[in-house]
This record gives structure tokens, sequence and C-alpha cells, in this order.
């Protein structure tokens, strides 16, 4: 039996416009979403903003209810069984809420461990235990609001494992993320995982879903378009070569030149405070160098480089990334 089993899953909102004349309007969050999660599997939900990854968690969590299909967790049905489903899960979301900025990390946990019905015999030795995973050991009676942002979120780790869970949900739990406390906290992952709990992660970073997950699901528009392991997707820009070029404040015009060059497959720009990072998808490599430059002429530019594709790319390339 799979951990997490979607089928056809679709959630849809109403809301309501106009002030004087009134209307409803649906809108689609979910649209068919359909795939299974293994037991101990770490998998990757993919997607840009709007694509319906956060409302697929909380419809799985049992905090929406679908508008229809079915998902179950642990072999419980999130509707009709979603007490069961509560006491087999734990979910982070990104961010800072959900713990009490004025106790220390240890009453937080004595707090969080009486709401889950933890014998306070057991979460007494738990605690320490959980503190020590995830790198608080010491720090346990030092108030929240003092702890930095890469501590708090490390502590929700702690908060959600207290009851023991075999099935975790992951909703961006880096967002926010300084380098090293991200780094840490992709660690923590990883130790979970080796304890086989079964972990569904959404992110935005692509390099942490290469890194961490088995297996990943790219949707967009409230579907899955793409669903195959990290390497597996990698294949969908084998035929493509990526040129990168640094530029500083280039002209809209001028980036529309490069997307209008017929070898070219598609250009995502990362902006980078004062310069931008023009990323070329093109089946020509090299060759492509010379007219990728001709159309940013007059542009103020700085290194040029070619590289293979990565997991990023192919995300691009799935979801149509001219942006």
């Amino acid at each position: 039996m799979d951990a997490i089993e979607v089928n056809h899953l679709h959630r849809v909102y109403r809301a309501v416009i106009g002030v004087i004349r009134r209307s409803i309007k649906e809108v689609v969050a979910v649209g068919d979403i359909s795939f299974a999660v293994g037991q101990g599997e770490l998998f990757g939900l993919l997607g840009p903003n709007g694509a319906g990854k956060t409302t697929t968690v909380k419809m799985l969590t049992t905090l929406l209810i679908p508008t229809s299909g079915d998902a179950r967790v642990g072999g419980f049905d999130v509707v009709k069984q979603a007490n069961e489903v509560r006491k087999r899960i734990g979910f982070i979301f990104g961010g800072e809420r959900g713990l009490y900025w004025r106790l220390s990390g240890n009453d937080n946990l004595r707090y969080f461990a009486s709401l889950y019905g933890v014998d306070p015999d057991i979460s007494k030795k738990r605690i320490p235990a959980l503190l020590e995973m995830v790198g608080l050991t010491g720090r346990g009676n030092e108030k929240v609001g003092g702890y930095s942002r890469g501590m708090k979120q490390r502590l929700h780790v702690a908060r959600t494992l207290l009851h023991d869970p075999d099935i975790l949900f992951l909703d961006e739990p880096t967002i926010g993320l300084d380098p090293v406390g991200a780094r840490e906290f992709r660690q923590v992952i990883l130790d979970l995982q080796s304890q086989k709990k079964t972990i569904l992660l959404t992110t935005h970073y692509m390099f942490e879903a290469d890194m961490l997950c088995n297996r990943i699901a790219v949707i967009n528009q409230g579907g899955v378009i793409a669903l195959d392991t990290p390497s597996g997707l990698k294949k969908h820009v084998s035929d493509l070569s990526v040129v990168e070029v640094e530029t500083f404040g280039a002209a809209s015009e001028a980036i529309e030149k490069v997307r209008a060059l017929s070898f070219v497959d598609s250009v995502s720009i990362e902006e980078h405070d004062q310069r931008q990072l023009l990323m070329v998808q093109t089946q020509r490599g090299a060759e492509a160098v010379p007219e990728v430059l001709a159309a940013l002429d007059g542009q103020r530019l700085g290194r040029v480089v070619v590289r293979e594709p990565t997991l990023e790319d192919a995300y691009v390339r799935l979801v149509g990334g001219n942006a």
C-alpha cells in the first residue's frame, strides 16, 4: 500500500466579484491531480506560484475538503477518516507561524505534546532527543523570540515529530532561510528520510528538489504535467545547452530580440540586485553565442557561459517559462 494515494483531486474556490452587481466567479485551484507516494519515499511537488501545490497539501492534511476526487493518506480517506489521517501526519508550512515566541523551546514542545495527546512520561524523554536531532541541544530553555529564523524552523520540525508521525508534509520549509540555515535544514530532512519517514516536499528551489527527492511531480495550472525521477526529468532537456549571459539593466526590447531568434527554445531571467542573468536554452550550444550577443548589442554585458542543462532548465521547458 502506498503512503499517499491521490485520485483525480479537484478543488474550486468561489469568489464574489463586484459591489453593486455582484457575481460569483469560480477559480480552479487544483484541476485534476493524481499521483502516489510510496512508503519511505521523499516525493517533491514543483510548480509556479498559483499552480496548486499548497492547496493540494492542505487537502491531504485535512485542512481543505476537495471539491471532487479522493485521496488516502496512510490508508485512510482524507475526508471520511480525517481524524485517523491526523494521527499519522505532521506538516510544516514555510515561515515562522505556529510557535509561541514568549515561551521557551521546551515549553512550546511540552504544550504541543499535550495537544497531540502524547503521554507526559513519553514527551519528557522525547523532547530532549528531538532537540538534539534538529541541532537545538542546550537551547531549549531560551525564549523562541530570540531564535534565528533557521532555529525556529528546526523547532517546527521537532514540534511536528512529537507524536512520531509516519508521513510528513513540508510546504516550502526553507523559504526565507539564509544559506547556512537552509543547508542545515536540508540535512534534517535527509535524516528524517533515513528513519523511513514518508515525506512530501514542495519547494521553489530546483537544486533542493534535485538533491533531496526520489521522484518529482511538476504541476501547472492545477494539473500534473510531468512525474519522474530528477534524472528522468532532465531528459526533457537532454537535447539542449544553456547560454548564460550576465547583463546590467538590459532593455526589454533587446531581450525580446533574443527570444525571437529561430534557434532559441526559451529565455528565462534571474534578477540579482543590479544585474540580470539571461538563460537561453538552445540546441546550438556555443555556436549560438555570437548571434545572442549580436541581439544584445548596445547592452552592458558581463560574463558569458555555456553549460549543460539542469533540473531547473527542465522545469522551465515543462512549464513554458518565457519569463
